[in-house]
């Protein structure tokens, strides 16, 4: 019987998706079950150190003596570094069944070089909740997210943040302050302009979208509004389609003052009125700059109905000692 081509292109495209899917679930497989093998290791190592057979300290002989012996036994994968990680895995998660079958040893690896159980944890959850890679893990660890989110809410907060992740359910749950912005390459004291710093977030939009966080979905730049027979453009255009509304935001290069948050009231007043349609919530506005004053937003946004955020962003990775220790005052406080 001659071959019907339709039906042999589905049949090869139903094979493909077979073999891929194949793949996928064999290679998550084999990274639970290292995860889990070391898990295992980690165990063994801490109870040989709690019988009194070595001392638990990372600086023992046990691990060189270790890794040095399952080398030459199993090869690679046994170096001291990963012998004191196994070690860190199963201290940092004893039971089991708290391991995210969804995060490789490497995610756990990376994790595990936190300085604090509330950030092993807050990056555990966060990863397997927004899909992280190793890469981007460690791009939000470098900019130290879980310090600049925890200094955004109370004692409470920093420890549901820690034991839950970070999850958007409201519009100031948007926020970082700051927003950290160093895969720009902006020198801090280079002189630039509003349209640069647009350029150079659309032209790095992914790493864009990972710092403002899970849910949104790029739409334009430069979003043109008549109004009143006036032009307005819009700096950049999102979609959350967790909190299901328009996100605007604009880019000010210096400080945001009380002409900014007008306009942007603006602009909110008319996406309500003509870009919203059914199932749309509010739109939020974000006015993003480089300083904002406290007492100057209280005022202006007092009586604003609308949703608008002011958050400041920053052209460098943030001082990691000076959060910490903002971060270490706000726990101690009851």
């Amino acid at each position: 019987m001659e071959i019907q081509v339709e039906q042999y292109k589905q049949l090869v495209a139903e094979i493909g998706n077979l073999v891929v899917n194949g793949r996928e679930n064999a290679a998550r497989q084999v990274n639970t079950i290292l995860v889990m093998t070391y898990w295992e290791i980690g165990r063994y190592i801490v109870e040989f150190e709690q019988k009194g057979y070595e001392r638990a300290e990372y600086g023992s002989q046990l691990l060189d003596r270790l890794s040095r012996d399952l080398t030459l036994l199993y090869g690679k994968g046994f170096s001291r570094s990963n012998m004191l990680y196994m070690r860190k895995l199963y201290v940092f998660f004893p039971k089991r069944e708290t391991l995210s079958h969804k995060l490789t040893w490497s995610h756990y690896f990376e994790i595990l070089k936190s300085d604090s159980d509330l950030e092993v944890l807050f990056y555990a959850k966060q990863s397997e909740r927004e899909k992280w890679s190793v890469r981007e893990l460690k791009r939000q660890m470098k900019s130290l997210l879980f310090h600049r989110l925890a200094l955004s809410t109370d004692k409470e907060g920093v420890l549901k943040l820690a034991n839950e992740g970070h999850e958007v359910q409201e519009p100031e749950d948007l926020l970082k302050d700051p927003f950290v912005l160093e895969f720009l390459n902006i020198p801090e004291k280079q002189i630039y302009l509003e349209s640069d710093l647009e350029e150079r977030l659309i032209s790095n939009l992914q790493q864009f979208l990972l710092e403002l966080g899970k849910g949104f979905a790029f739409i334009a730049r430069q979003y043109r509004m008549s109004i009143g027979g006036k032009h307005f453009r819009l700096d950049l255009l999102f979609y959350h389609r967790i909190l299901k509304c328009f996100v605007l935001i604009d880019l000010k290069k210096g400080e945001i003052d009380h002409n900014d948050i007008g306009q942007m009231n603006l602009y909110l007043n008319y996406f309500k009125k003509e870009e919203a349609t059914e199932g749309d919530n509010e739109p939020v506005g974000i006015l993003l700059g480089a300083y904002k004053d406290h007492i100057l937003v209280e005022y202006a946004t007092s009586s604003i109905t609308n949703k608008v955020l002011l958050a400041k962003y920053q052209l460098y990775l943030p001082d990691k000692r000076q959060l910490e220790k903002a971060l270490n005052k706000l726990l101690e406080t009851e």
